[in-house]
């Protein structure tokens, strides 16, 4: 099968050529149909991430069909559609699984990185982290939803009850986040790169009251504020924006130093806190929303060979939406 590596960090993807994988128990072979390109994957490309296996195939917003079931997985038939998310795998036995939190699971898989991901025609998967994707989309339409749009669900919900909604980096999962936050009824402020008219356009268009560079205050104090973008200066500002009260969500699995900045700005029971991962009982239920919102995701594909130029694209700001590979 033809597959996209990251064989050494901050280097260009090694296009390759690689055995079709065989399903172990429990898992299922995917023929992908569709990834979505991740920040994520950027951050494991340029070595900013430094867990995980190399060479490794990047790539955890998969669409596929399933080909062949190991032993003992029975779950989805052969030919059924699924997604395969960033949690590829948990023990199942530390205290955080136990109590229900997975995503803090202290021996997790996260697919494209500890195991070979989407970049490639097919992989395999453990059933049990797998979902089924509603019908409503498209195979490059669903990809976005299984980080970008999971990820954004998880950080609206910490965020609470925020009737003003800040929004630094609009990028994947802001365009998506948005989208549902509005259907909550709240009010969407969205910060973009600095010059960035294009970005500001494009959150007013799917319903921001405000949009404008992350160097500006917003027109007014924000309740509660999602953080995308990669940029730890960014927690500063946050907090500068928000209320008393208010709760600042770091959204990204990486992200630069937050520098140093006066006790004030965080008194007055403020929040900062970060979103890490995902569960399944987060996929489920955002799955089960977006349909209804309905959640309209915005997609730029490229050919799987094309996953250089995908990541560029994305590195530099210039994705409208989401950028998908489609093998």
């Amino acid at each position: 099968m033809k597959a996209m590596q990251v064989v050494l960090p901050g280097r260009p993807l090694v296009a390759a050529e690689l055995p079709v994988p065989r399903p172990g128990p429990g898992e299922l072979l995917v023929k992908v149909r569709a990834c979505g390109v991740c920040r994520t994957d950027l951050h494991i490309a340029d070595g900013e991430l430094t867990r995980g296996k190399l060479p490794v195939v990047p790539g955890h917003e998969v669409v596929g069909s399933v080909v062949e079931a190991g032993p003992g997985a029975g779950r989805y038939p052969a030919g059924t559609r699924i997604g395969v998310p960033w949690l590829g795998g948990a023990c199942g036995a530390c205290a955080y699984c136990t109590a229900g939190r997975e995503n803090l699971c202290d021996a997790p898989r996260f697919t494209g990185c500890d195991v070979d991901g989407g970049y490639a025609q097919f992989m395999v998967a453990d059933e049990r982290y797998c979902f089924a994707l509603p019908a409503e989309y498209s195979d490059a339409e669903a990809a976005p939803l299984l980080c970008a749009g999971l990820i954004g669900y998880r950080s609206l919900v910490m965020a609470g009850e925020a009737r003003r909604l800040g929004i630094y980096g609009f990028g994947a999962a802001a365009h998506i986040v948005a989208q549902v936050a509005r259907h909550q009824g709240h009010s969407v402020f969205a910060f973009t790169r600095p010059g960035d008219a294009e970005g500001q356009r494009f959150a007013l268009e799917l319903g921001a009251a405000w949009a404008g560079d992350s160097t500006l205050a917003p027109p007014g104090p924000l309740d509660a504020a999602i953080i995308f973008a990669p940029a730890g200066a960014l927690v500063v500002t946050a907090l500068r924006a928000v209320v008393k009260g208010g709760v600042v969500v770091c959204a990204g699995i990486h992200m630069s130093d937050i520098p140093a900045f006066p006790y004030d700005l965080l008194w007055g029971e403020r929040v900062i806190r970060s979103v890490a991962n995902l569960t399944r009982a987060d996929g489920e239920a955002f799955l089960a929303l977006a349909p209804r919102v309905p959640v309209k995701t915005t997609v730029e594909t490229f050919p799987l060979a094309a996953a250089n130029e995908a990541l560029a694209r994305l590195r530099a700001g210039r994705v409208r939406g989401a950028a998908v590979l489609v093998p």
